[in-house]
């Protein structure tokens, strides 16, 4: 029976050798994940041997990361904003950049008394969950095409306790009649044979929640082209987008009436949302 501090040099030096950049704290994390304990326990007391059931189940989520599958996706869960998000490979994994939207949205929700908002392609549910929870006086609502993903997002918006209205369907179809104050959306912006789409972990992520299979823009197109039925006057519209994709987006907003069309880096300084109003 090997100890905890022996499995996780054994686990490093396997992941290490498997091209794992992050291979120490991986192993790290998923000794923590199979043997219920956390850092602490593991430094003060590393002889403490891993029981079998524990040991097969670590052995094999070694193996699996060791083909690049995301540490999120064996553990389960990914953090955004603080709190912790289940995530399966139904869902994109929460990643730190998405929260330039969310700050956004919750800029242009200030101040109204009762102010509307949609997410339109969910996922996880971490944009309409952290609204819901960060402006409770607005009534949200989230739409995904995927049935799974809305299980996913319920699922979390449950756990959390976030009151989210979530609908199945194609961007604005579920949404007939209705108006919104903000429209936010983290939609496919990866252009179909983007090398980048066989890097970092993203094969195992779903293509469909990734790329429009076309030049990234297709789907921000139609979400800016349909949008302003579904805003009241003065209402926003803020989506994230790719690196190069800030001048474009400015342009599409403008071209379909929206004014103010501007671009909002991430933390890395990197152009990721766009937005403007009616």
């Amino acid at each position: 029976m090997q100890s905890l501090g022996e499995n996780w040099r054994k686990g490093q030096k396997l992941l290490a050798e498997a091209g794992i950049e992050s291979a120490r704290l991986d192993a790290r994390l998923l000794l923590e994940y199979v043997a219920g304990c956390n850092y602490t326990d593991l430094l003060r007391s590393p002889e403490n041997p891993l029981v079998l059931p524990a040991q097969q189940v670590f052995d094999q989520l070694l193996a699996r990361r060791a083909t690049g599958e995301p540490l999120a996706y064996l553990t389960g869960e990914a953090e955004f904003r603080g709190r912790v998000f289940q995530v399966s490979p139904a869902v994109l994994i929460p990643r730190p950049e998405t929260e330039v939207l969310v700050e956004l949205a919750l800029e242009k929700l200030r101040g109204l008394t009762a102010p509307t908002v949609v997410d339109l392609g969910t996922g996880s549910g971490i944009v309409a969950i952290s609204l819901a929870l960060e402006c409770p006086l607005a009534r949200v609502v989230a739409v995904d095409l995927s049935n799974d993903a809305i299980s996913v997002a319920r699922n979390n918006a449950g756990r959390l306790r976030a009151p989210v209205d979530f609908r199945q369907g194609d961007w604005f179809f579920p949404l007939a009649g209705e108006r919104f104050d903000v429209i936010v959306s983290n939609p496919p912006y990866v252009a179909d044979g983007d090398p980048h789409l066989a890097l970092n972990g993203l094969p195992f992520e779903p293509q469909m929640a990734l790329t429009d299979r076309a030049d990234g823009l297709a789907c921000i197109r139609r979400i800016v082209a349909d949008a302003p039925a579904y805003l009241n006057a003065g209402g926003w519209l803020l989506f994230e987008h790719g690196y190069d994709q800030g001048e474009a987006s400015r342009n599409l907003l403008t071209a379909a009436g929206f004014k103010a069309a501007s671009t909002f880096p991430d933390l890395a300084g990197i152009d990721r949302v766009s937005g403007a109003h009616l």
